[in-house]
């Protein structure tokens, strides 16, 4: 891969990203304040939208196999660019409902046709890294996006927050745009054998399994840690701030470096382990909290460690057990996870750490320990039967 493709990537990655961070701003605000949806409806058509997505995702990964992977990436992220623009004009629950299934289905497939394309175009021995590098970008354009949102939160008027997102789709089109600029990528051919895809390997849907489990840190910081400050502790309310910058300079400084020292499946199964007990770790230090919020901070550098940890041998792990001529397939399936993690992680988190207490905290920390030490042998048994295949 050309040093100008990755800096292509890299473009793409931070364009979309920065309208990601107004939308993870501003959208819960736009949707009560401007549309007038109930928190219920809200909730129920994000979730709705994300499993709309989830499902979604793997037949528009076969198609970036079978399509090509750039051209369908700009179809995807055109159509992003659409869903968001119907948010600024729905004004009722069923077209929310509509937009919201459009918006996941076009994110998920996005991710999974940029993976594609990142395979296709990097080495197998660089992709890690290369996809750190995007990681890293991907939070200085949340971060960007996130201080845009802040702005049109401090004016709370119906023109900052239609303006806003007005910009967040005309991101997506400038990130389409910018894909264009990568060379082509042939489709691959169908096998005559994988009718079912990547639904018929087990193994590597154990391994999503368990990568689905250890995605539920997502929700931490952005809802679970607020909660557990605002009823729990007597942290000032610019904590839940604070954290999330650690959090986002944490991933810009450190992912790469994490990423560099990833090589091979081995390394990446270490990797996920290691990110489960420092997850325990994590949790365990934000139940001490409640009695001293300066607990926080460590807990919050303990959970970036991990979820670096964890982007790493993930990355690793997904891209080498996937076939070359499947892995928009094969990213679209791993990538259910997240959508997962977006659709449960919050309900089931809030049960169990905000209902339960400091006991909530350490089986919180006691799942991440029990699915990072199960990804190793996981990964042995699909390797194995990867070995088996024909060439």
């Amino acid at each position: 891969m050309t040093a100008s493709s990755r800096r292509t990537l890299a473009h793409a990655q931070l364009a979309s990203s920065v309208g990601d961070g107004i939308y993870l701003v501003t959208s819960a605000f736009y949707f009560a304040r401007i549309v007038g949806l109930s928190p219920t409806e809200i909730g129920l058509g994000l979730t709705l939208g994300w499993a709309v997505g989830s499902v979604a995702g793997v037949p528009l990964g076969r198609l970036a196999d079978r399509r090509g992977p750039r051209g369908v990436a700009v179809l995807l992220a055109l159509a992003t660019a659409t869903a968001v623009a119907c948010f600024l004009v729905v004004r009722s629950f069923p077209l929310f409902v509509v937009a919201t299934c459009l918006y996941g289905t076009a994110q998920t497939g996005l991710s999974a046709a940029r993976q594609a394309l990142l395979a296709a175009l990097v080495e197998p021995s660089e992709r890690t890294v290369v996809r750190a590098v995007l990681q890293a970008t991907l939070n200085g354009g949340l971060a960007v996006g996130a201080a845009l949102g802040g702005l049109a939160l401090h004016l709370d008027t119906r023109e900052g927050y239609l303006a806003l997102l007005a910009f967040d789709a005309l991101t997506f089109v400038a990130a389409a745009l910018v894909l264009l600029r990568l060379p082509a990528v042939p489709p691959t051919q169908a096998s005559p054998t994988s009718r079912w895809g990547v639904l018929k390997d087990r193994p590597y849907a154990l391994v999503t399994m368990i990568n689905a489990v250890m995605m539920f840190y997502m929700p931490l910081l952005s809802l679970i840690v607020p909660l557990w400050i605002a009823t729990r502790t007597d942290a000032p309310s610019w904590m839940v701030s604070a954290l999330l910058f650690i959090n986002t300079v944490g991933v810009l400084l450190f992912q790469v470096r994490v990423a560099r020292r990833v090589k091979g499946l081995r390394d990446a199964s270490v990797a996920v382990r290691l990110a489960g007990l420092v997850m325990f770790a994590a949790c365990a230090v934000f139940a001490m909290s409640s009695s001293a919020w300066l607990w926080l901070i460590a807990g919050v550098l303990l959970q970036v460690a991990a979820e670096m940890l964890l982007a790493s041998g993930a990355w690793e792990i997904s891209f080498t057990l996937a076939p070359d001529d499947r892995q928009g397939e094969y990213q679209a399936f791993f990538g259910t996870g997240t959508a997962v993690a977006r659709m449960l992680g919050p309900a089931v988190l809030t049960t169990v750490v905000i209902g339960g207490g400091t006991p909530g905290w350490l089986l919180l920390g006691a799942v991440f320990v029990a699915a990072g030490a199960a990804m190793a042998p996981a990964v042995r048994r699909a390797e194995a039967r990867r070995s088996l295949e024909p060439a």
